[in-house]
């Protein structure tokens, strides 16, 4: 079941990421013609893509060492976890890995400078990962490790955006070799 869960939502990625390209085209040659066709803008915009790109990744690696270091016991399967990790990022928000993630409809949507995919789509898909972030991710987390996620979710909240955690979000987290 965890494979399909995984497959459908690299499923629904890929539809976020290529769907809203294709509709952020046709929309920017209906409303931001003017602005798609500037190359200024489309240098400032490689720019920006790249340097969320880029943030995105640290973020990735940063909560995904963490979770491999201190969220399994055991032999797993990789991107398996089977402790709750409240440690590091964790003790700050529930959801730093999804916060990075945000930045992928924004990163991309500024890569390929369409104004309609940034102004619009990448909103829209941000809300849409909100949802799915309270319809599957957090029941999946509370079925999985019961009632201390749920004492967990009433000290920390999903997201935190004070300069402590976004220094914690942003620091280099060490690759740990031997993983318990």
């Amino acid at each position: 079941m965890k494979k399909i869960s995984t497959l459908l939502r690299l499923v629904i990625w890929a539809v976020m990421i290529f769907g809203g390209s294709a509709l952020g085209y046709y929309l920017d040659y209906r409303i931001f013609t003017n602005i798609h066709n500037s190359v200024i803008f489309h240098a400032i915009s490689l720019f920006i893509g790249i340097a969320l790109l880029f943030l995105l990744m640290k973020i990735s690696k940063n909560t995904g060492r963490t979770l491999a270091k201190y969220g399994r016991k055991g032999e797993l399967e990789r991107m398996q976890t089977n402790v709750l990790v409240k440690s590091g990022i964790y003790g700050y928000m529930r959801h730093p890995m999804h916060l990075g993630l945000f930045l992928f409809p924004f990163g991309f949507a500024f890569l390929i400078g369409s104004p309609s995919f940034i102004l619009i789509i990448a909103p829209a898909e941000i809300i849409f990962m909100l949802i799915m972030i309270k319809l599957l991710e957090e029941p999946e987390a509370i079925n999985k490790f019961g009632d201390e996620y749920l004492e967990y979710k009433k000290q920390v909240g999903w997201f935190c955006f004070k300069p402590q955690c976004i220094k914690e979000l942003l620091k280099d987290v060490p690759k740990n070799k031997e993983i318990s």
